[in-house]
């Protein structure tokens, strides 16, 4: 294949696993140093940028939703056992992603009745999880990380490429205030995106990275 100037898919991952990192770092070992938390905004857009990609070039979105969302679901179990939370993190948001990219395409390919209804339900689905839900369980921690916006990060980026993307993301920035602004910043290098994947093949490692690295920092941190 021929070299494009720009960032592959592969550099794209490491930039969003060593921000996510330095975010994580930030929060729970070094919360001295808010700088930290500041380049870890960069982070989730990345991730989300690289979940439409996913779902752009997988051979199987059926497989690809159970892997990111089985990942997911192991982490949950762990988070309630190790601290009783029902909050739901960011594999939990982007599999629901997953699923509006999903039904979604099906609906703008076949135009009938049932996958657009499908759709629609997907939609109401996704809005009452992350903006209903959470009022109804009371007592509890429940929410999704990032929330409604979060949720529809990866699907502005599947149809509508970067503009759409920026458009939500500003919208998240809005709603959550704070450092959240710096993660428009993220739009730089993913303007710098060449279409390509990269020498390496990082999928496993790249999803293996997400709960091993919480767990060796969660361990540093009882250490100390």
């Amino acid at each position: 294949m021929e070299n494009k100037r720009g960032l592959t898919g592969n550099q794209l991952k490491i930039l969003a696993m060593v921000t996510m990192t330095l975010d994580h770092v930030g929060l729970s070992l070094l919360p001295q140093y808010p700088v930290l938390r500041l380049l870890g905004r960069l982070a989730m857009p990345i991730y989300a940028f690289l979940i439409a990609q996913g779902c752009r070039h997988t051979r199987s979105r059926g497989r690809y939703l159970l892997r990111l969302f089985g990942l997911g679901a192991v982490c949950q179990g762990v988070y309630y056992i190790a601290m009783g939370s029902v909050y739901m993190g960011i594999l939990i948001t982007f599999s629901l992603s997953v699923v509006l990219i999903w039904a979604l395409e099906r609906a703008k390919e076949m135009k009938k009745t049932g996958p657009i209804l499908t759709a629609a339900a997907a939609v109401l689905g996704a809005v009452f999880v992350c903006c209903v839900l959470p009022g109804l369980l009371p007592g509890t921690d429940f929410g999704l990380d990032y929330g409604i916006f979060g949720v529809l990060l990866p699907v502005a980026a599947y149809f509508w490429g970067l503009p759409g993307m920026g458009i939500d993301l500003a919208l998240l920035c809005l709603f959550s205030g704070g450092n959240q602004w710096w993660s428009l910043l993220s739009l730089l290098p993913l303007a710098c995106y060449n279409g390509q994947r990269g020498k390496w093949k990082l999928g496993t490692f790249f999803y293996l990275y997400y709960p091993v690295h919480l767990a060796v920092i969660q361990l540093i941190a009882w250490a100390l």
